[in-house]
């Protein structure tokens, strides 16, 4: 069989490295130019996208708890502290010790005589417990069986991760903020899932016939239970805050399309002309009564003194004429008034002739 370990997953590293990492630095360079020559306003998280974050929250939550060892099976090597090539009355006489009743439990006892050989051991550590407990047609001289029975147990996580990945970037939960990584996410599930299945199917089971003390066997059920957990967890966190972050705004912001914006501009308009229409109808009413259509002639009356008095000011004079002569080029605006009489002139002398 195949087996994956540290310098293999090195030399992968560094071989698809070189070409991965600057094709992921060209698409962030990319990314962040579009969102610069197109700035949109970053908003709030919008509801839709908060309902996706929720499901990749529990998602989350129950990937980080089952890697706790309160949810493991048990491990009856490492809890009496037995080398794989102990006898197995002595294994279950110390397991017998260590329950409340120091009587062997039901399932202890199906699963004495299936750990006579060494091999199943060496199954026993790559499957865990229950495979070896409940397999009614499990054979030490065909590995596979083994695996083939293990695997609904393997596949379920996954599923059920895959489950929560279609449903918080389905259109009807997040709309159109998550839709745009379901396919980028289900592929994510679907490579763990396959990894996951790789990794098992192929793992040396009988590596650990040579190990002597308990402190170096290869638990590589009870590490996988927790690295699968892991992943998951890093997963969905991680595609929790990219679809955060693309729903704000912040980055990844895709520019509204032209029936977006034409949308957006009709409410605009449309809120406009009822604040017209409101206006206009307190003006009819005001134009029609006598009272308030006198108190608005004196209204504007005053209006008209004050501003008057205030433009009078000599100092309000100064003002506006410094303003304008920094602002404004008199020479420019004569100039371009000379040219524009020229042509009014030129034009009427030649409708003259005409």
């Amino acid at each position: 069989m195949v087996t994956i370990n540290l310098s293999t997953v090195q030399t992968l590293l560094f071989t698809v490295g070189p070409f991965l990492i600057p094709r992921l630095l060209s698409y962030y360079r990319t990314q962040r130019a579009a969102a610069q020559s197109t700035p949109i306003p970053i908003q709030a998280t919008p509801y839709v996208a908060r309902r996706s974050l929720n499901v990749l929250f529990i998602s989350t939550f129950i990937a980080l708890i089952s890697t706790l060892p309160y949810f493991s099976p048990e491990n009856i090597f490492a809890i009496t502290s037995s080398r794989l090539q102990t006898p197995n009355d002595v294994l279950f006489t110390r397991l017998g010790l260590l329950r409340p009743s120091t009587a062997l439990t039901e399932s202890d006892q199906r699963l004495k005589p299936r750990l006579a050989s060494l091999d199943s051991r060496c199954f026993y550590l790559t499957y865990g417990p229950d495979v070896l407990t409940n397999c009614p047609f499990c054979n030490s001289d065909e590995p596979s069986t083994y695996y083939y029975y293990a695997l609904p147990s393997l596949l379920l996580p996954h599923l059920l991760h895959l489950f929560a990945l279609g449903l918080a970037t389905s259109s009807a939960i997040s709309g159109k903020y998550g839709s745009r990584w379901r396919t980028s996410a289900l592929m994510l599930g679907a490579a763990f899932l396959l990894a996951d299945c790789y990794l098992v199917g192929t793992h040396d089971s009988k590596a650990n016939a040579r190990v002597l003390r308990p402190e170096d066997l290869d638990l590589f059920h009870w590490r996988m239970r927790t690295l699968r957990g892991i992943a998951i967890c890093v997963a969905d966190a991680a595609l929790a805050l990219l679809l955060w972050a693309a729903s704000t705004n912040r980055i990844f912001a895709v520019p509204p399309n032209t029936a977006e914006r034409m949308e957006a501009a009709m409410k605009v308009l449309e809120s406009m002309r009822g604040r017209l229409s409101a206006v206009g109808i307190v003006r009819n009413v005001v134009a029609r009564d006598k009272k308030l259509r006198q108190r608005g002639d004196a209204y504007w009356t005053q209006e008209g003194l004050v501003m008057e008095e205030v433009m009078a000011d000599r100092e309000v004079v100064d003002g506006m004429q410094s303003a304008l002569g920094e602002r404004i080029s008199v020479s420019k605006v004569e100039e371009e008034a000379r040219k524009f009489a020229e042509g009014i002139v030129v034009w009427q002398e030649g409708e003259g002739v005409g």
